[in-house]
């Protein structure tokens, strides 16, 4: 009989999770209380990290497929002077693969595509997890309950698993930034595969899709809740005046696309991933800044050590005290490094500090910076094959 497992949440670190617990012939259902199984997202960039944990799930050609590949670009001023430019090449030959650009609804697809019909299970909530006895825990969703030999909580930045597991922990607060974001309605002429345009306190960036269209994103320095009646032409008029191609970004944006989210991350470390029969992975363990784009590659790294864990330590138990083993510091210390960057980058305002920035960035050769990046992208995974 094949153990069996619950994983709550249908977002990219539930569905990855589910499909490598598949992979090795568990039995899982994952619960999605959204009745709508796409992301609520635009885009996404996914590193080698992600992608490398693609390829052990056996996606990682289709997704490739679906993906631009982000070979040029880098960081600009607002009048359009580069501060770096981007080496994808460097960075392919370094790691094996640039980094790619791919709806947030084409990976939804592409993961939900490799599980068996029946195991999503959306517009539905599930109830408190309860650790029934040292080898079960049980949840319910619906009229539905549930005995697992796992549970797995991938239910995003405000976990409720989380928050009845650790109940004293400092919640998850609020970054001091909020972004905009939205994907083209139709192709746009793009020069560069990906670019952020670094102001005060501001960032204006773009992802090239493989069908030509584009995802962009703007973060504003604001206090939390901001929001706008007309939040296209409130962008209009701050990045109006910035350098090509942002203001036909905007012009080729329908109003009603556009998404609005506060920036939100878990400061405080949790003290492990694991309580049970319980493993907590994505955001709900490590919820970070975007700052690196390493939110979701986190997430898919962490699926994948789950996953490799359980098939080969010899007890359930012993798989989650392996998985919190490797997973804890790596994610916690990318969580330091996002946010840290969000503030050297994006968040810094003083007209004296955000020179003295440029000026070094300018000063950097370009083989440092992808050791930089490099800290993050080159992580090999466990194999699951």
């Amino acid at each position: 009989m094949s153990n069996t497992a619950v994983v709550i949440g249908g977002g990219i670190g539930g569905l990855a999770t589910a499909v490598g617990l598949h992979g090795i012939g568990w039995n899982v259902t994952v619960i999605e209380r959204s009745p709508t199984p796409d992301d609520a997202g635009a885009g996404i960039s996914l590193a080698a990290n992600g992608l490398r944990a693609l390829d052990e799930l056996g996606i990682g050609r289709a997704v490739r497929a679906a993906s631009r590949n982000q070979y040029n670009g880098g960081t600009r001023t607002p009048d359009g002077n580069w501060l770096t430019r981007m080496n994808g090449a460097a960075l392919e030959k370094a790691v094996g693969t640039p980094i790619v650009g791919i709806p947030r609804t084409t990976l939804h697809r592409l993961l939900r595509e490799h599980l068996p019909t029946g195991t999503l299970q959306i517009g539905t909530e599930a109830g408190p997890v309860e650790q029934t006895d040292p080898t079960t825990a049980r949840v319910t969703h619906g009229t539905t309950t549930l005995n697992a030999d796992l549970v797995v909580a991938a239910d995003g930045i405000n976990s409720q698993v989380r928050n009845h597991l650790f109940p004293t922990h400092p919640h998850p607060t609020y970054s001091g930034s909020t972004v905009l974001r939205a994907i083209t309605d139709h192709p746009i002429d793009l020069h560069t595969d990906f670019e952020l345009t670094w102001g005060h306190g501001v960032e204006f960036g773009h992802i090239a899709f493989l069908d030509g269209r584009a995802e962009w994103h703007a973060v504003l320095d604001l206090p939390a809740r901001t929001r706008f009646t007309d939040p296209l032409t409130e962008l209009h008029r701050r990045f109006g005046t910035w350098h090509d191609p942002i203001p036909a970004l905007l012009d080729a944006t329908h109003p009603d696309a556009v998404l609005h989210h506060d920036i939100n991350e878990l400061p405080t470390p949790l003290p492990t991933y694991t309580v049970g029969r319980i493993a907590l992975l994505g955001d709900a363990a490590h919820a970070m800044t975007p700052h690196l784009g390493q939110g979701a590659c986190q997430a898919l790294e962490d699926a994948v050590t789950l996953a490799a864990a359980l098939a080969t330590e010899p007890t359930v138990p012993a798989a989650l005290t392996r998985y919190d083993t490797e997973r804890r510091p790596r994610t916690q210390a990318v969580a330091r490094a996002a946010r840290q960057a969000g503030r050297m980058g994006q968040q810094l305002s003083h007209p004296l500090a955000v020179a003295l920035r440029n000026t070094a960035m300018r000063l950097t050769p370009s083989h440092a910076a992808t050791r930089m990046i490099l800290r993050h992208h080159a992580w090999v995974p466990p194999r699951l094959n």
